[in-house]
């Protein structure tokens, strides 16, 4: 097993332990579109469809392409995702595996604009520069089949950590309630009953799918699709 493996692994192990004490993830009533929710909870204050955030943010944010928890990850535009998309980093895992919340990405119990909490993001990039990215997909409970490009990673400043830290506590106090947290993730990929020594089996085994999927990736098998 590779130092990354066993590294998100460490990642997934933890998760396993949390279900045991922690709820399964709410289903918000508000629906939220994905713009002004990553505004909210990172502070960067930039305004318009998430497709127009890479341009503006040009003079005005740092940018990049090294994931930072509280950066917005900007996606370019599709034939299927016309608007663009963001979301959050929540914790970085490995060089190739964060953990993103966001919203109005995944349909929840059939219904759009709900927020899906630390969720699994991967880069399937060639070149490791999270141009190409995988993301978690909740119907299917594992990443979806397509890959999305991107345009890299719009980090906060000062003022938007302050802004960001009052809008997770509005979050926190209500405003929304956050869905399908990493220990849920781990929770519902696994059979009813499983002990701990079976749960961590299974993440092992979900964590070399993800592995292999970067390793193909760097290969240059993985293709993109919108």
């Amino acid at each position: 097993m590779t130092k990354r493996t066993k590294t998100l692994l460490g990642s997934l192990a933890a998760a396993a332990v949390m279900t045991f004490a922690a709820p399964a993830g709410a289903v918000a009533d508000t629906y939220w579109q994905c713009v002004p929710f990553a505004r909210l909870i990172s502070g960067i204050q930039i305004f318009g469809d998430a497709r127009t955030w890479w341009q503006q943010a040009v003079g005005k944010y740092e940018t990049g392409v090294q994931p930072k928890a509280g950066a917005v990850l900007c996606f370019k535009p599709t034939a299927r995702m016309k608007l663009g998309h963001v979301a959050v980093v929540s914790q970085v895992l490995t060089d190739r595996v964060v953990q993103i919340t966001h919203a109005n990405w995944s349909p929840i119990d059939g219904s759009r604009g709900k927020v899906e909490k630390d969720v699994t993001l991967i880069d399937v990039s060639q070149a490791g520069d999270w141009s190409q990215v995988k993301v978690w997909y909740d119907p299917l409970r594992d990443l979806g089949g397509s890959t999305y490009n991107t345009h890299g990673f719009i980090y906060q400043d000062t003022s938007a950590r302050v802004i960001a830290a009052s809008g997770l506590s509005k979050v926190q106090n209500g405003a929304v309630a956050m869905a399908q947290s990493a220990a849920s993730q781990i929770n519902n990929a696994v059979r009813p009953g499983a002990g701990p020594l079976s749960m961590l089996s299974q993440a092992a085994d979900s964590t070399d799918r993800i592995a292999a999927l970067i390793a193909a990736a760097t290969r240059g098998d993985g293709g993109s699709e919108d």
